[in-house]
């Protein structure tokens, strides 16, 4: 947990616009509409008794379009909501609790910003100090209750009503909002603003006099970290690595070094002319990833096991990039830790060196990637377009039958991870769930300039339906305010990613339903374990209780329940189908798979 921000180093934004009598109502509004001062745009609330006044605060806000507020029964679905809009706008959401178990439910989007460094800001409604420690109703140790998963917490006395708690509250706003974006330490994260209230706990709040605006502070750069910038020249056989949310500037610095891009599909680099797809392959194979010499890393690199194998290498230089965040990945305890890198202008990416070197890279993976496919799908022969302007009536037929033939195959994992990379385009949003769908992606899909997100941080499948939605409302309203196409933000995930957040499904009354089309791979169960270690040497009976723990959950009742579309898809000409025109709304889009 690092240092509380100075509230005197922050321009006071003023007390609440309107007074009403009431502290918790006036310190609630002061304190949101700081945070709105301040950048913040989205709200969102679970219902709840302690925190009403804050709750009624944000609908004001809403009302007077100030801010966009979001409403979820389940606090953990509000988390992870919250988190999916801060993942997609870099600013900070605000989640509001009542107190209790409420608070608990955030913990574990809690946890995945702090690891991935999203910015959130939970407030959560507390007793005041004479009501905690003697078991009054819905009462816990709230102060700390995140510990080292927020960068800062506070916990803020019950306001009485005194004259200077507006510009406390304001000033309190403000502080968060820098912590939340890392303003002043380079490491954005979760805050935490624990907030006490005493009865009377709101009153009706009057109407704010017209919108709020605000700018968000801009993050601090890499000095603050005592992290530099480091000019990598040629010399040593270099590959990047790109992680996780490593943003295109590594495929930049990749294609001015003339270095082979080695990039996961989550970590948005994923093209460009030096990516090599087929990276595992070529990392075991001794003349390629046995060659290598120094490794640039990018983000934070999970799909693989051989780059942390190559990573940890003591004949391989390592240097990693990481501009923000105090922590950074370095899996052999001995990477040089930067905050940021640029090619030498004495590399001339045309010698014969640079280009054989990216090059043997690049073509070795597109064998390696065509003869995959080929083994995958032996019959998967394109259909001859010579037979079909053919006036031979048996080469129209043949041509007819092969194409029949391409439509009716069956879904397989590589087909589906395909087929959903290819329907996504640059306006749309791909979110990519911790199942091992995610890993087929990686390991096929070619180059494409497309946002994916995935929740890398502690890559657990908690709240990815939840995430999907709050990127997809982001996304989608950010494009209608720019009048450009919003596009439709698609999920691929496993059945029990689906089932275990299937919570978020549920969108009250007076709540925005996005552009979402969640395609699950449904294979029963959780075959990801079926490629480990244990699935060769424990017994199939426990290995299936307590692993791959079998489901038969009928996902067609289950969206009508909930108010979504329903399919379900067996062939590749139903799947081309399903993802080339998704229905408007919420939709889900089940295929089918073998175990």
């Amino acid at each position: 947990m690092g240092d509380r921000p100075h509230a005197g180093d922050v321009t006071s934004v003023g007390t609440s616009p309107v007074g009403t009598g009431n502290p918790a109502t006036d310190f609630s509004l002061a304190l949101l509409s700081a945070l709105v001062r301040h950048g913040v745009r989205d709200l969102v609330v679970s219902p709840g008794s302690r925190s009403q006044a804050l709750a009624l605060a944000a609908a004001e806000l809403e009302r007077s379009g100030s801010a966009r507020l979001h409403v979820r029964i389940d606090e953990r679905s509000g988390g992870f909501l919250a988190l999916g809009l801060a993942r997609e706008t870099g600013a900070p959401a605000v989640v509001i609790t009542t107190s209790g178990t409420a608070t608990a439910n955030l913990h574990p989007a809690v946890l995945e910003a702090h690891e991935a460094g999203i910015p959130l800001i939970i407030v959560t409604g507390d007793r005041p100090e004479e009501l905690r420690g003697i078991r009054s109703n819905q009462t816990t140790q709230q102060d700390g209750l995140y510990a080292a998963a927020v960068h800062w917490s506070e916990d803020v006395d019950a306001p009485t009503g005194a004259r200077d708690e507006g510009d406390r509250a304001s000033a309190l706003g403000a502080a968060a909002v820098r912590a939340a974006v890392g303003a002043d330490t380079a490491d954005p994260g979760p805050v935490h603003l624990n907030v006490a209230f005493r009865e009377p706990l709101s009153v009706a709040v009057p109407p704010l006099p017209g919108p709020l605006q605000g700018t968000l502070p801009a993050m601090a750069g890499p000095e603050a970290l005592g992290r530099d910038v480091l000019t990598i020249g040629g010399g040593p056989r270099t590959v990047v690595v790109a992680g996780a949310d490593a943003g295109p500037v590594a495929e930049e610095f990749a294609r001015d070094g003339g270095f082979p891009l080695l990039a996961e599909v989550s970590s948005g680099a994923h093209f460009g002319p030096n990516l090599v797809v087929s990276y595992r392959e070529l990392l075991r194979d001794d003349t390629f990833g046995g060659a290598v010499e120094r490794a640039i890393v990018f983000g934070h690199p999970t799909l693989s096991r051989e780059v942390p194998l190559l990573l940890t290498r003591a004949d391989v230089e390592v240097v990693v990039v990481a501009p923000a965040g105090a922590q950074a990945y370095n899996p052999g305890h001995r990477a040089r830790i930067v905050g940021g890198v640029h090619a030498a202008d004495t590399i001339d990416v045309r010698s014969p060196e640079v280009r054989g070197w990216v090059g043997r890279w690049v073509f070795a993976s597109r064998r390696i990637a065509e003869q995959a496919e080929r083994e995958a799908d032996p019959a998967a022969v394109a259909p001859d377009v010579e037979k079909a302007r053919s006036f031979d009536p048996a080469d129209a037929l043949a041509f007819a039958s092969a194409e029949l033939a391409a439509i009716r195959a069956p879904i397989t994992r590589a087909l589906l991870a395909e087929a959903v990379w290819r329907y996504t385009w640059p306006h749309d949003r791909l979110v990519l769930g911790a199942s091992r769908l995610i890993r087929d992606v990686d390991r096929i899909v070619p180059g494409k300039k497309i946002t994916v997100h995935a929740n890398r941080g502690l890559a657990g499948i908690d709240g990815t339906i939840a995430t999907a939605t709050g990127i997809a409302l982001a996304s989608q309203s950010a494009a209608r305010a720019a009048g450009a196409p919003s596009g439709v933000t698609r999920v691929l995930l496993g059945d029990l990613a689906l089932l275990h957040d299937v919570g978020s499904l549920l969108m009250g009354a007076g709540e925005m339903r996005p552009h979402l089309q969640v395609v699950v791979g449904n294979d029963g169960g959780g075959t990801i374990f079926d490629g480990l270690e244990v699935a060769a040497t424990a017994t199939s009976d426990a290995f299936d209780r307590v692993l791959y723990t079998p489901q038969s959950v009928d996902l067609s009742a289950l969206a009508s329940a909930y108010g979504w579309q329903h399919s379900v898809v067996r062939t590749k000409g139903e799947l081309d189908q399903a993802l080339s025109a998704p229905p408007a709304g919420t939709s889900i889009v089940e295929v089918p798979l073998p175990r």
